[in-house]
């Protein structure tokens, strides 16, 4: 049985072998192949007429021993136009090629030298502190908010805000100021906050009616250093400061809408009953002006009790 088993496995194996397809080699016939020599002879059409040339396909035979040859690179061409050599440029955007562009470091001042580039201008804000200025440098007009503390200023002239007409905040403090123009601070519509505290002043000028906070603490004002009703029309002054002063008087009247007076270290000898309260109204109450300080002055404020009738709080100062 082992013997007839492997002659059926013989057989199996025979007939596959007989029914497996043959291998043929590639012949790289010469016939159905051109070489390189015969590209020249393959399409040459010089003594061919134009109307009678053929154009023949034919296929290249591999070569082992060929090098292919490639067409050898093309020159790069030159620009006709130089590049541009990049130019540096400033902060602003220009050349220093270019012209200046007029006004970016705002006016010049009396020594012709750009008022931004003494002081620091940040968008509508002037910073002159501490410079030793004697005058009131040229300002941008869009100016908004000008500090020009702790310098050597001693006259404000009518001109040194004239057109600007945004300005909201002038402080000067801590600068050597004795006069002031009249017309210095009268045309600025939108001001609304004046800082003159630490300085020498003896007179005010005439003052807009948009401010709401004055400071002119550490002057020289006397008796006649402040104009009469000079705060009457300044519905939006809230805050008035006029500490260490020679004023021997309050100023009257105040604005309704005043919520801090502050008068210590003058010479305020009296206080009328109607200088805060309305006496012939008992019920009028004046709300807003909760903080009165007269302490450093000498006067009594136990003399006159009637004068404090309206306000939500007491002054402060003597009561001996």
């Amino acid at each position: 049985m082992e013997t007839l088993a492997r002659l059926a496995l013989g057989l199996i194996i025979f007939d596959a072998a007989v029914a497996a397809p043959t291998l043929e080699s590639i012949n790289y016939d010469s016939e159905t192949y051109a070489t390189l020599e015969d590209l020249d002879q393959l399409y040459n059409y010089e003594n061919i007429p134009i109307d009678q040339a053929e154009i023949e396909i034919g296929t290249v035979v591999p070569s082992g021993n060929k090098e292919l040859l490639t067409p050898p690179p093309l020159p790069k061409e030159e620009d006709g136009e130089e590049e541009e050599e990049s130019t540096p440029r400033l902060i602003d955007g220009s050349s220093p090629q270019e012209p200046e562009f007029p006004g970016v470091l705002g006016p010049h001042t009396n020594e012709d030298f750009p008022t931004c580039l003494l002081c620091a201008c940040i968008s509508t804000t002037v910073y002159c502190d501490d410079h030793e200025l004697d005058a009131i440098p040229p300002l941008p007009k869009n100016t908004a908010y000008f500090y020009s503390r702790f310098n050597r200023i001693k006259k404000i002239n009518k001109n040194d805000f004239a057109s600007l007409s945004d300005l909201k905040r002038i402080d000067l403090t801590s600068n050597l100021i004795s006069e002031i123009d009249e017309d210095a601070f009268r045309k600025l519509p939108q001001l609304r906050e004046l800082v003159l505290r630490d300085n020498k002043i003896r007179q005010l000028p005439e003052l807009p009616n948009t401010l709401m906070f004055i400071d002119i603490s550490n002057n020289r004002l006397g008796r006649k250093g402040i104009k009469q009703e000079a705060f009457k029309d300044m519905y939006d002054l809230h805050h008035l400061y006029l500490t260490d002063n020679n004023l021997d008087h309050i100023p009257l009247p105040l604005p309704e809408n005043l919520r801090a007076l502050h008068l210590q270290n003058n010479n305020i000898l009296e206080m009328h009953e109607d200088t805060f309260c309305n006496i012939k109204n008992l019920t009028y109450i004046r709300k807003a002006l909760e903080d009165i300080r007269l302490d450093g002055n000498p006067i009594n404020l136990s003399k006159t009790p009637q004068a404090y009738m309206c306000l939500p709080r007491l002054p402060v100062g003597s009561l001996v």
